[in-house]
C-alpha cells in the first residue's frame, strides 16, 4: 500500500485507490490475514478465549470494513468499479 497505508478512516488525507498486488484478489487483505491468524490460533489452542477472539475479531472487522467501504464509495473515484470486481475477502 505504500503511502496509502491507514487503519480506520482518515477523512483529511484521501489516498489514491490501490488495486494492485494482493488488492487484485481481496479488498481487505490485511483483515483477511488477521482473520486467518485468529483462526489458526483457535485451531492450535481451541478454548473459549481463542474462540471468543475469533468471533469478536470477525464481527468488529465486518463493522470496520463496512464503514470504510461506505466512505470509500462516496470519496474515492473508481472505487465503485473496484468494489464490483473484487471480493471483500477472497
Amino acid at each position: 500500500m505504500g503511502n496509502s497505508w491507514r487503519i480506520g478512516i482518515d477523512k483529511n488525507n484521501l489516498s489514491p485507490l490501490v488495486s494492485t498486488g494482493l488488492f487484485k484478489y481481496s479488498r481487505n487483505p490485511f483483515s483477511l490475514g488477521v482473520l486467518l491468524s485468529l483462526t489458526g490460533i483457535f485451531f492450535i489452542l481451541p478454548n473459549i478465549l481463542t474462540l471468543l477472539s475469533l468471533v469478536l475479531g470477525f464481527f468488529f472487522m465486518q463493522v470496520q470494513i463496512r464503514l470504510e467501504e461506505e466512505f470509500l464509495t462516496n470519496n474515492i473515484p473508481g472505487y465503485k468499479i473496484y468494489f464490483s470486481k473484487v471480493r471483500r475477502w477472497i
